[in-house]
């Protein structure tokens, strides 16, 4: 299923929203992820790999995405894909938005959009898994915004003092 660019308007900002994935999107995803302050290099390098992978493999690579961006430069993006041995599961891999764009509404339209997206495949249950560390504090009470409830906890997971904690959202 594909889907073509669109022009959104953001108050007095013009995005272009697009779906496809191109090679400059390699270093962009790495500049969004760094730019945000919370990945470790590893964690940066798995954002780049899942562009790299959708490069290599098309949809075959199970992993979507969507892009918005300004003047021809993403500023933030989303990674989907669906879950595996599952009948209508999917993961929200990563969503993350270049930290000069915070906190003008981009995340949490980006999610919608990763919602709709995600229903249009025919998903019913997303997913998203976070650290449960303090400093992740804003990331988890942005998915409790977009109505995300807390399915698990797994304590210890990313390492001392590092759970995984898991939302479910059922659309």
């Amino acid at each position: 299923m594909s889907f073509p660019p669109q022009q959104i308007v953001s108050g007095e900002r013009h995005l272009t929203l697009r779906y496809d994935v191109v090679e400059a999107d390699v270093t962009r995803v790495r500049e969004i992820v760094e730019s945000t302050g919370f990945f470790h290099p590893p964690e940066v390098d798995v954002a780049v790999e899942l562009v790299e992978e959708r490069l290599r493999r098309g949809d075959a690579s199970g992993y979507f995405f969507a892009f918005v961006e300004l003047e021809g430069m993403a500023i933030g993006y989303s990674c989907y894909g669906p879950i595996a041995c599952t009948a209508s599961s999917y993961d929200v891999y990563w969503i993350a938005v270049h930290r000069d764009e915070q906190k003008n509404g981009i995340g949490r339209w980006l999610m919608t959009l990763t919602e709709q997206l995600i229903r249009s495949r025919e998903g019913r249950r997303i997913y998203v898994e976070t650290s449960g560390r303090p400093d992740y504090l804003p990331t988890r009470s942005f998915y409790e915004r977009c109505e995300y409830v807390k399915a698990a906890e797994l304590p210890e997971f990313y390492g001392d003092g590092d759970s995984k904690v898991i939302y479910l959202k059922v659309l």
